[in-house]
């Protein structure tokens, strides 16, 4: 079985392939060892962060692990992960359309057991060590930026960058927009950041219940289960920051086409659209 189903991995394949700089072979007698294709390298990939498996485990005789470290780094050189993600927000935004009016903000606490750049003593786990992945989402739950840091942050500190994240790929929130967050947040210090945006905090008080399905928070919660399914980042064993960056990026990738699908399934009609709601 397939690690996504075709009509997602199609698109994104497309638009990525586009993003790819064409290779340009300078050596006098050609290529002595034919390249990978791309494709084969992408596929690959797409399993190792929907079944969060060792690299050596998904090589065979088409492309050994090695590859796919190389072409990886390659393409988190070239910024070409950053680019696709971009690409797809724009084109969500044109076909359904985002809902910056109510942005939801929250951590999500995963294992790095091989530690890293980006891991931590994790306050939920013994203090082993883990990874926080601060994410913003629309009123929808489709995330528009993350940030990972160690997952002993706090998440109010990183509320600033996660909002910097956003405004990298969207421009800044429209004014007087409404940011949702739980009691983590709860601080002065919080609602002063916000003001200085143009921003209204909306955020659950310490000391009070706040059941998240009362709330417009909910929708993070359910990004972030999103996200998991994509047991690259429920178990991350990459040491390098940016490596971490490029696959929580893949994952927002496929996230939005996903939804960006589903969504254009009852309004549009295509060759391609498949014959049941996604």
């Amino acid at each position: 079985m397939p690690a996504i189903r075709s009509y997602f991995i199609e698109p994104i394949w497309e638009q990525f392939s586009a993003l790819l700089p064409e290779r340009e072979v300078d050596h006098p007698l050609g290529c002595h060892r034919p390249r990978i294709p791309d494709r084969v390298v992408f596929e690959k990939l797409v399993q190792v962060l929907v079944f969060g498996c060792a690299y050596w485990r998904i090589a065979d005789e088409s492309c050994s692990d090695t590859t796919l470290r190389r072409r990886r780094d390659e393409w988190i050189d070239l910024g070409v992960m950053d680019a696709l993600r971009e690409a797809v927000l724009d084109a969500y935004d044109r076909v359904v359309g985002l809902e910056l009016a109510e942005v939801a903000v929250d951590g999500c606490i995963t294992k790095a057991p091989c530690g890293g750049e980006k891991a931590g003593r994790s306050p939920v786990d013994r203090g082993k060590r883990g990874i926080k992945r601060s994410t913003a989402v629309d009123a929808r739950g489709i995330p528009l930026g993350s940030v990972t840091a160690p997952a002993n942050r706090h998440d109010s500190p990183l509320l600033t960058e996660t909002l910097d994240s956003v405004s990298e790929v969207l421009g800044e929130l429209p004014e007087r927009a409404s940011i949702h967050l739980d009691r983590g947040y709860d601080s002065e210090a919080t609602r002063e950041r916000l003001r200085a945006r143009g921003l209204l905090a909306e955020i659950s008080e310490k000391g009070k219940p706040a059941p998240v399905a009362a709330t417009k928070r909910w929708v993070v919660e359910r990004t972030n289960s999103w996200h998991n399914a994509h047991k690259k980042l429920v178990w991350c064993t990459e040491r390098w920051g940016r490596v971490v960056d490029f696959w929580v990026a893949f994952s927002d990738v496929v996230i939005v086409v996903r939804r960006l699908i589903r969504e254009a399934w009852s309004r549009y009609r295509w060759e391609t659209r498949p014959s049941r709601r996604p």
